[in-house]
């Protein structure tokens, strides 16, 4: 980093959060993109813009005890990482993960910060969630843990406060158990969190949003070189809500899906994965609760890869969509060698820094998550609006909004790299593009605001 204050704030974060290798990894892939930025805007130092930055305004830590079925006792630690509100509530996700822990919070919250910015919605940025792994677990057992959690978190969160949604392992089960415990706490009917079911708050296209924005984002990188998606091959990990929902707009858009995976391998279907196939893996993976190995059992075109990733299948797109650091640096050259075009994230971070350096040394369209995968926030955004107005929009009108929020992030993305000097020829920097949209403008109202 040649930038004197950006090194400084690195080094000191590196020393104040040794052991968060996650916080740490999304820091440096922050900091090492803002220094052109940092040096047009001399008002960012006097005012501790990065210092206060990396630093979240609050995190809260709390334990959780709930009973299972047999009548055994259980505790587990909960956590909201509370990021920035210079534009708006906090405004994130709550994860239910062995491997949630408060570096991964304090990554997840850090990126949201500038994912929200990017909306152009009123949003600051939060994380929250458990080390609780609701997998194996009874409906029962699942409500009784989410009536304990939400009976500490309810303190510290409120519609104008912080709004927290589901993430990984969080789903309409879930968001439904928290949003009933809040109710029954408060004694009131409020927005206070966003991925509601229908029948009480929802909004359409929720379910969908941040896979079909993941495919908006990546039909406009398209768009610019002059392609569609029309006949592409592409690989999706994961098959939870992003993959699942970025594989149906693909299709839509006349792709071949060939892949879909979880943490134990991955399917690859010569034959391409149509909508019938698609509909039976959503019945599988949100309903039936099962591993995606199944899907070779149901469909003789296809083969499941043990304990293998699907970024050894040759493709023109990839998208990956299941967790953070699956895609690394060897991955990243196994998709170069069988010449992939382009790579948009569905997942937060999923990508780690030695592999993002590959892509753009090879000068392909990459796209990191916290542009690509914004959708799912910004309908989040589009919900609490609806909850405010006492309304309820038609799926098609949500899906226009989603679309034109996910083609003015590229527009953005793609204007201030240009405008800071981060396109070369036909090669467009939007991991830098991206960072500095976010940052600039959280940065301007926090400057605005004073010292707080």
């Amino acid at each position: 980093m040649k930038n004197a204050y950006v090194n400084r704030i690195w080094e000191e974060v590196k020393a104040k959060n040794a052991n968060e290798p996650e916080f740490l990894q999304a820091v440096e892939e922050v900091l090492t993109t803002l220094e052109p930025a940092v040096d047009k805007m001399p008002e960012l130092e006097p005012n501790a813009i990065l210092e206060r930055m990396v630093e979240p305004e609050r995190v809260i830590m709390f334990r959780v005890p709930w009973m299972d079925d047999a009548g055994n006792y259980h505790v587990n630690r909960g956590f909201r990482v509370q990021f920035n509100s210079a534009i708006g509530p906090y405004k994130g996700g709550l994860r239910f993960s062995k491997e949630v822990n408060l570096s991964v919070l304090k990554f997840l919250g850090f990126e949201q910060v500038l994912k929200n910015s990017l909306t152009t919605l009123p949003m600051g940025g939060g994380k929250g969630g458990s080390d609780f792994d609701p997998h194996g677990k009874s409906d029962k057992e699942v409500m009784r843990f989410c009536q304990s959690f939400m009976t500490e978190l309810y303190r510290h969160i409120g519609a104008d406060v912080d709004v927290p949604a589901g993430d990984k392992n969080v789903g309409g089960r879930e968001i439904g158990y928290l949003f009933g415990q809040y109710k029954r706490i408060r004694d009131e009917y409020t927005g206070v969190l966003t991925g509601k079911g229908l029948t009480f708050g929802g909004s359409l296209i929720r379910t969908e949003a941040t896979g079909y924005g993941l495919i908006y984002f990546a039909r406009e990188m398209l768009k610019v070189k002059g392609q569609d998606f029309k006949g592409k091959t592409c690989v999706v990990s994961g098959s939870g809500n992003v993959a699942q929902y970025a594989a149906e707009k693909l299709i839509q858009l006349g792709a071949k899906v060939v892949t879909l995976s979880d943490s134990s391998g991955y399917i690859y279907d010569a034959d391409g994965i149509t909508q019938e196939k698609l509909d039976w893996v959503k019945e599988l993976k949100c309903v039936k609760r099962g591993r995606i190995s199944e899907y070779a059992k149901q469909f003789p075109s296809a083969k499941y890869f043990e304990g293998k990733k699907v970024w050894e299948v040759k493709c023109d797109c990839a998208f990956p969509c299941a967790t953070q650091n699956e895609l690394l640096e060897a991955d990243a050259e196994m998709l170069l060698k069988n010449g992939v075009k382009l790579v948009a994230e569905g997942a937060n971070m999923p990508s780690d820094n030695a592999a993002v350096a590959k892509f753009q040394a090879a000068k392909i369209m990459y796209a990191p998550g916290k542009a690509s995968n914004a959708g799912g926030v910004a309908t989040s955004g589009l919900e609490m609006s609806q909850n405010s107005e006492r309304l309820s929009w038609s799926a098609a009108e949500v899906d226009a909004k989603l679309d034109s929020i996910m083609c003015n992030i590229h527009d953005n993305c793609l204007n201030t790299a240009k405008r800071f000097g981060l396109v070369d020829g036909e090669y467009v920097n939007y991991q830098a593009g991206a960072n500095i949209a976010g940052f600039v403008k959280v940065a301007e109202a926090m400057i605005a605001q004073g010292l707080v």
